[in-house]
């Protein structure tokens, strides 16, 4: 009992510290029907703030967009999501381009995961 009650005090003590920013359940995606997950590679249709802050809140708002990176290379954008098939995709896409304007948009669909992890390397350094 005396060691969940120090790991407790623990986990209290990085949320105030705001390492764990948030307690959240892993659903299993192909349970819930999303089976399909998809990279999104983005090329801006412009460099600016203003587009910027427009797809920022686009996908912010996009609940089955997963993740949104800047990147080095080729391209801009990285986009994660899941979608429950071509159909879904396509939806996803059509509504991503209505809302900003995008100079190209390639997708790749994973095939099979081999790993995926939310989890980080806690260990004292």
């Amino acid at each position: 009992m005396v060691l969940l009650f120090v790991g407790w005090r623990r986990i209290k003590a990085l949320e105030a510290a705001g390492v764990i920013r948030a307690r959240v359940a892993l659903l299993d995606a192909e349970k819930i029907g999303l089976p399909l997950t998809v990279f999104m590679q983005i090329r801006a249709a412009a460099h600016d703030a203003d587009w910027l802050d427009r797809f920022a809140r686009t996908t912010r708002a996009m609940p089955q967009i997963q993740g949104v990176y800047r990147m080095t290379g080729d391209l801009d954008y990285l986009i994660c999501a899941r979608v429950a098939d071509m159909a879904d995709y396509d939806r996803l896409y059509q509504t991503l381009i209505a809302r900003v304007p995008m100079g190209d948009v390639s997708a790749s669909f994973v095939m099979e995961e081999i790993k995926h992890s939310t989890e980080l390397p806690l260990f004292e350094r």
